[in-house]
């Protein structure tokens, strides 16, 4: 009679491999902090995400094509991007180059969009918001696969990918929430002050750039304090 090879349970392996993972982040602050960095990143740009067809559709210069227009910048932005990445030089300190290239991207796009009603300066936006990611997300690489030993790379990228990740669903959710039950009912009834109205415009459309306004104040201040704390490294 023949034994039966003992195999031992995959939920406990993935269980004891995904304890390794998050005791290494534990013991490297730095990776840590850069990968919750970029889970509030994703966060703020999926809520913008959201906000962005809310804004564009409904504007009298806005439309379905025009969204299409907009949103097709960030993927020329990217292209742009990357080709940029193959010919900078190699930074002094990579992690002062993640941080500040995400303040750029999320005080300017976020800003111009906020307050401009031009389709124009809405690609512009997208642009400059999206052409230093790929800038950004190489010198995150580069220090992730450094710092990582390469046997551990496999189950420390899979923490980072839930760490870094599971802000999207919620982001998106927070987006559409705000500007549906917040934003468009508050500048319904409060729309008419004059200061809202030069900076956000009147009718269906300006509580998502009021939104948007929101998202840029609280994406950059939370640059900036991460900033400081990774200046640290």
């Amino acid at each position: 009679m023949k034994i039966p090879e003992y195999k031992k349970d995959k939920s406990e392996r993935v269980l004891v491999l995904a304890k390794e993972g998050l005791t290494f982040l534990k013991k490297n602050q730095l990776i840590l902090t850069l990968i919750l960095f970029m889970s509030g990143i994703n966060f703020v740009a999926s809520a913008f995400d959201a906000v962005l067809p809310g804004y564009v559709l409904p504007n009298p210069k806005g439309g379905s094509t025009v969204l299409g227009i907009v949103t097709s910048c960030s993927g020329a932005a990217m292209i742009v991007g990357s080709l940029a990445v193959s010919v900078l030089p190699k930074p002094k300190n990579r992690v002062r180059v993640i941080y500040l290239t995400m303040l750029f991207s999320l005080g300017t796009e976020n800003f111009l969009l906020a307050f401009s009603r031009e389709p124009l300066l809405w690609c512009i936006g997208q642009f400059i918001g999206w052409v230093v990611v790929p800038i950004m997300s190489a010198n995150l690489d580069v220090i992730l696969r450094t710092a990582i030993p390469v046997e551990l790379q496999g189950r420390v990228y899979a923490c980072r990918n839930t760490l870094q990740f599971f802000t999207i669903p919620i982001g998106l959710f927070v987006g559409g929430f705000m500007v549906d039950q917040v934003c468009e009912p508050f500048m319904g009834v409060h729309g008419d002050l004059t200061i809202l109205k030069t900076l956000f415009g009147t009718g269906k459309g300006s509580g998502a750039a009021l939104m948007m306004l929101i998202l840029g104040i609280n994406g950059s201040l939370f640059c900036i304090i991460t900033g400081k704390k990774l200046k640290k490294y």
